[in-house]
């Protein structure tokens, strides 16, 4: 999907211009990655699968500040296993963030996938820059209703959230996994055909972060990384 049709259908401003000046870097990200190797040690391996993450609630309703669970997720685990396809899926979407994290200078960014999960259907995520977070965001409606992660992923459009405090006293869904972040920028992945497939979610502890450059920077992201999602 072409930058100007994805910003109509989401529901989002930004520098069209700008968009595709950092899909050309993302090009060139892209053509670094199929000449990257697989890992070839166990370790690097499991880095590449593995991260930490928070503890989360007894009830999983939120994660817990500055408590790391002692087990890593295990993407292998949902992703159907340690292949080549899901590897190189991995090196390459790590290598998008890392461009676009660069250039953004957020406090984080990640690229979530919708899966399947023991519980059913789930944001995943799959790369990220930033601090440790939840790794699974359920599709549900109950879900929905405290996360904005989730209510972009059902409805398919655009949130940024210039204030957080704000947000939420204005009612606003909001997931808090650090309590620094004072705005986000939420934008949805579309296939091809405009289904929702994943989310990027970003966060600054800056209020008032992502402006038009900035948002065009992960339009870019957006209409890059989702031809190198993992098969679902």
């Amino acid at each position: 999907m072409d930058a100007r049709s994805y910003l109509t259908k989401v529901g989002l401003t930004a520098d069209v211009s700008a968009v595709r000046e950092s899909q050309q870097i993302l090009w060139e990200v892209l053509d670094e990655a199929k000449k990257a190797s697989l890992p070839a040690t166990p370790s690097a391996l499991n880095a590449l699968y593995q991260y930490k993450v928070p503890r989360l609630s007894l009830d999983g309703s939120c994660s817990l500040k500055d408590e790391l669970d002692p087990t890593p997720y295990d993407l292998s685990k949902v992703l159907g296993g340690r292949s080549i396809q899901n590897s190189f899926a991995l090196i390459t979407l790590d290598a998008l963030v890392e461009s676009i994290h660069l250039r953004l200078k957020a406090d984080w960014l990640g690229i979530y996938q919708s899966r399947t999960v023991a519980d059913g259907q789930a944001l995943v995520k799959l790369a990220y820059r930033g601090v440790e977070s939840r790794p699974e965001f359920p599709l549900t409606e109950a879900f929905a209703k405290s996360s904005n992660n989730v209510q972009v992923a059902q409805s398919g459009k655009a949130l940024i959230i210039d204030d957080v405090k704000a947000h939420l006293a204005s009612g606003g869904a909001y997931y808090e996994c650090d309590p620094k972040v004072q705005s986000e920028a939420c934008i949805p992945l579309l296939d091809p055909n405009g289904k929702v497939v994943g989310i990027i979610d970003a966060e600054s502890s800056k209020p008032k972060y992502f402006d038009r450059d900035r948002l065009a920077l992960l339009v870019s992201l957006a209409t890059e990384c989702v031809a190198h999602l993992p098969r679902s």
